[in-house]
């Protein structure tokens, strides 16, 4: 099997994702607005985000900073591996950037939710 079925697969399970989230929001938004509610509890993450002074991007480049950061460690850490201990090859670098990754995520909204305390 080649990488084609692969990646309509992936695009087809993020279309559905997608599509079932607006789906099911315009639904409940509807049914909201038919009992009369307040639209006041649409806008309450926007009202909470403009209350930090600190912009969208300024926190997505860090958490990209950071990011990459750590893909570029995990690399680093995996050719390593591979050349100082018995690990396979894929194993040794597939675990290390991996890791790093979730390391480098965690060190990023650690580092944007300080930012936004602020």
């Amino acid at each position: 099997m080649g990488p084609g079925p692969v990646f309509i697969a992936l695009f087809i399970i993020i279309f559905g994702i997608f599509y079932l989230h607006y789906s099911t929001r315009n639904k409940e938004r509807l049914a909201l607005i038919e009992k009369g509610a307040d639209a006041s509890i649409f806008f309450s993450a926007k009202a909470a985000q403009k209350k930090s002074d600190v912009p969208l991007w300024k926190v997505l480049i860090l958490n990209l900073a950071v990011l990459l950061m750590g893909i570029g460690a995990g690399i680093f850490i995996g050719s390593i591996l591979e050349a100082y201990t018995l690990i396979e090859d894929g194993v040794a670098y597939a675990g290390s950037i991996f890791l790093m990754a979730g390391i480098g995520l965690f060190v990023g909204f650690t580092l944007s939710k300080k930012l936004v305390e602020k």
